[in-house]
């Protein structure tokens, strides 16, 4: 094996063992036997990066590797020599596989193993609900088809006054073994599904599952505060188990609806608010809606310019799983007027040459006098 067992890994040289971990991990699963059947590059990919990581995970190892490379371990070098395959032995390099996958498939290699239940499907139901509803919460009914278990024979799925037998091809076991390359790998046994157990004599009702088709009416409990996108779990709701085996999850999907008035950010909400041009200027008061059904007074300065925002406090969205409120900001957006009279356009224009321009606008009298200066250092 001449490759570069860091590249092999698709890590730095001065990766951390986690980094190391991590990537073994994530080619294991692509390149796992199991998943490429018949696959010889694949399977010869899987011996290699197993091999690498067995010498890279041991400090030591790896050490040696910096200093000699590959020959250490390799044709009887002195690192294989030292335990190079702790577990399985060979070149296979089996015992750094097994050290992360055991974990995550069990009973690999014929170590142990038990009947696998046939859990029911997790069941998904997509609920739409308005912003007042997410900010005060709700109780909802809900009608939710899928399965249930069978009532005729009690979900075991033989026939009443029979019962399941021990399925031959197991022994009860719920497990066959396979080999698959140079390790045996072990598997829910296809005939019966993991159970251990068959039906000699299936429930007419079911017909041997132990479930039958039925609609459930649920309520759910929506609490204060959820967002778009929050995840409500009902467990056992879902499909039930094959014979008896434990039902699934139902998982709520929440969707909150745009509203007309009020823009969401967390548990802050955000309304903008058009402000006439009198108001502005002179000052004055307004009203603006909160997402609890009331009302709240703002009381606007002087000379407020559009874009101007307002904050309330604890006038915005719940909280989740909390008394705290989050806060209601108001932007105020100076409204032009149309659609002038000749009396109102007049009194304008007597307005206009009664002022003082750099007094009554100066954020304007600001800019234009930075244009001036722009356009003399040009001619400059």
């Amino acid at each position: 094996m001449s490759k570069d067992y860091y590249q092999l890994l698709g890590v730095a040289r001065g990766a951390s063992a986690e980094e190391l971990k991590k990537a073994y991990r994530k080619l294991a699963l692509e390149l796992h036997p199991d998943r490429n059947p018949g696959n010889a590059e694949a399977e010869h990919r899987f011996k290699e990066i197993n091999h690498a990581y067995d010498i890279l995970k041991d400090p030591e190892k790896r050490a040696m590797y910096d200093r000699f490379g590959a020959q250490a371990f390799e044709n009887g070098g002195a690192g294989a020599g030292a335990g190079g395959f702790r577990r399985g032995g060979g070149g296979g390099g089996f015992g750094a596989f097994a050290d992360i996958f055991d974990q995550m498939f069990g009973d690999m290699a014929g170590r142990g193993g038990g009947r696998t239940e046939a859990h029911g499907s997790d069941l998904r139901y997509n609920m739409t609900i308005s912003l007042e509803e997410a900010f005060s919460g709700k109780q909802a009914t809900i009608r939710v088809p899928g399965t249930a278990a069978c009532e005729t024979c009690s979900g075991s799925g033989a026939e009443p006054g029979s019962s399941p037998v021990t399925c031959p091809t197991c022994n009860g076991r719920g497990r066959v073994r396979s080999s698959q390359g140079f390790f045996t790998v072990e598997r829910g046994c296809p005939t019966c599904g993991g159970q251990g157990r068959t039906i000699d004599k299936p429930c007419r009702a079911c017909r041997g599952e132990g479930r039958v088709h039925k609609e459930k009416t649920l309520q759910v409990n929506i609490p204060a505060g959820v967002e778009d996108g929050t995840r409500i779990r009902l467990a056992s709701e879902g499909e039930a188990g094959l014979r008896g085996a434990p039902p699934g999850d139902l998982y709520i999907f929440l969707s909150v609806q745009p509203h007309r008035l009020f823009q969401r950010e967390g548990a802050d909400l955000y309304c903008q608010v058009p402000l006439s041009m009198v108001t502005a200027v002179l000052g004055g008061a307004i009203e603006v809606p909160a997402i609890d059904g009331g009302r709240v007074k703002i009381t606007v300065p002087e000379g407020t310019q559009s874009g101007h925002r307002f904050r309330l406090r604890g006038k915005g969205m719940s909280v989740l799983r909390a008394r705290d409120r989050g806060d209601l900001y108001v932007e105020v957006a100076v409204e032009t007027p149309v659609k002038l009279s000749k009396k109102q356009k007049d009194l304008l224009k007597q307005f206009e040459a009664a002022g003082d321009p750099e007094g009554n606008s100066p954020e304007s009298a600001s800019f234009f006098a930075r244009v001036k200066d722009f356009f003399d250092g040009l001619k400059g």
